[in-house]
């Protein structure tokens, strides 16, 4: 079987004894590292375990464990009364399918299954430097440290308690102090009963859809208009049909003069902040749009995601809050400026709704529920004010430099209205230009553009661009780049 290997074991392994890895895993890891990159070959005879444990200078015991571990995973073969030798299960795998060792499942599924290119998602993989969102906080605006304080002092109360063991159980608390922080904030008059903490907004579309729509519904959003509920109801069936807008948002007449009673399931909306346009509903079409609502019986999903992102002066009342929950469901999010794994969403609706949402969302995974008792807890304390007022002071500074840079760089060429609501800007060509294009030169450049942001056709030719999760070095930056890649694509097709 020829000798053993004459290259040292520890010209490839380098114990760490500060690691958290116990020193056989640490030996294990790095032995194939080195079968991976051709430092041991496939058939090696390897030294004697006590030979082993004298170079790297640790208990033969640790060397066993190791040689046992990459035994198991089928790295290595022991012959009894001749010796121990590497073994490549790449090689091995490639040369036989079916040799009972670990392999990376196939690039191609060799059967069918259901694909939907409606759900494709919109977000490339950003590698550049600097990128545009369609509009994103900065979540370092509150230190995750005081979030995680938070969540620790929770977690230790609950251990002591012995409450770790009822994790499965309602989070009452948490209801309770969302349902008085919304009241609060948005003047509403709402029990626990009549909302449901959600994790995701995909989750939110997706329970929605689950309850709403049945196959050839007719559905109504606002023209262009937000992607995600879009792809999930289009997923589950539903009929969309775009309805014009305008600076005072949809145009409700539009509703009345296209299409018939009892013929539209409802109408999906943000009144606040249209997404991509930023425009709100006015006080006047909220009010034909509750009108239409009855006489032409269908619902309205109101969905108020950017209320915290909202000035003083734009907290203007919601549909649901004119309505009751009529025939209004409203969704809305929760701490948007925290780290993701802080955020919470949720639904305001009839009761007998968001116990059928309940079971939806239990499967498809309940909220963490010492986050919510963490986030409760920010809410009881008075936290979350501090937390909010911090970040509108930071949006709001930002959202001034952000109009500034544009106006300074772009002057006539652009026309935009600085956003009262929302985390971004909807800033249209007044010129044609290829896009696609500019988004291509200033990724050369080292600045993404998402292709979400991008809006062309032979009408307009629009960025919606998000400015909070950039700080001024960087937006100044950003904008440099946008402005140097303009002039060059605009005198390209000059």
């Amino acid at each position: 079987m020829g000798s053993p290997v004459s290259i040292s074991f520890r010209t490839f392994v380098r114990i760490d004894r500060r690691k958290e890895d116990p020193v056989y895993i640490q030996i294990v890891y790095q032995f194939i590292n080195a079968v991976k990159t051709k430092l041991l070959e496939d058939g090696d005879r390897l030294p004697g375990s006590r030979k082993i444990a004298e170079e790297l200078q640790v208990h033969r015991k640790t060397v066993v464990a190791a040689l046992a571990e990459l035994q198991e995973q089928g790295w290595v073969r022991s012959l009894p009364n001749t010796g121990t030798f590497v073994k490549n299960p790449e090689l091995s795998s490639a040369k036989s399918p079916h040799t009972g060792v670990f392999q990376n499942p196939p690039e191609r599924a060799a059967f069918s299954f259901r694909k939907e290119f409606i759900l494709d998602s919109p977000f490339p993989e950003p590698q550049e430097k600097l990128s545009f969102t369609d509009g994103t906080p900065d979540y370092g605006m509150v230190k995750a440290q005081e979030l995680l304080r938070s969540y620790g002092s929770v977690l230790k109360r609950a251990k002591q308690t012995g409450g770790l063991q009822h994790l499965t159980n309602e989070n009452l608390f948490f209801r309770d102090q969302l349902s008085y922080y919304l009241n609060l904030s948005r003047g509403f008059h709402l029990s626990r009963n009549f909302l449901l903490p959600i994790a995701g907004r995909e989750q939110v579309f997706s329970i929605l859809s689950r309850l709403l729509i049945k196959t050839g519904d007719l559905i109504l959003v606002e023209e262009l208009s937000y992607f995600l509920p879009n792809m999930i109801f289009g997923q589950a069936g539903a009929r969309l049909k775009t309805v014009p807008i305008d600076k005072d948002g949809m145009k409700i007449d539009h509703i009345r003069e296209h299409f018939k009673a009892g013929e539209i399931r409802f109408v999906f909306i943000n009144t606040r902040c249209q997404y991509p346009t930023t425009v709100r509903l006015s006080e006047k079409r909220k009010l034909q749009l509750l009108e239409l609502a009855e006489q032409y019986n269908f619902i309205v999903v109101e969905d108020d995601a950017d209320f915290e992102f909202s000035g003083a002066k734009d907290r203007s009342a919601s549909l649901f809050r004119k309505d009751g929950g009529n025939r209004v469901i409203y969704t809305g999010a929760f701490g948007r400026f925290l780290t993701p794994g802080f955020q919470m969403n949720f639904l305001i609706g009839p009761k007998d709704l968001l116990e059928e949402a309940r079971k939806y969302r239990d499967i498809f995974g309940k909220p963490n529920f010492m986050i919510e008792k963490a986030l409760g807890e920010i809410i009881h304390q008075g936290d979350i004010h501090r937390y909010q007022r911090k970040a509108q002071k930071v949006i709001s500074e930002r959202k001034e430099s952000f109009a500034q840079l544009l106006n300074s760089h772009f002057k006539d060429e652009i026309s935009f209205s600085t956003p009262s609501s929302g985390l971004a800007f909807w800033i249209r060509f007044k010129e044609p230009l290829s896009l696609t294009r500019l988004q291509e030169n200033s990724r050369k450049k080292g600045l993404l553009i998402p292709g979400i942001c991008l809006y062309q056709d032979r009408r307009i030719t629009a960025l919606r661009l998000g400015f909070a999760h950039l700080n001024q070095q960087e937006m100044e930056e950003a904008i440099r780049i946008l402005d140097e890649t303009y002039r060059e694509v605009k005198e390209i097709q000059q």
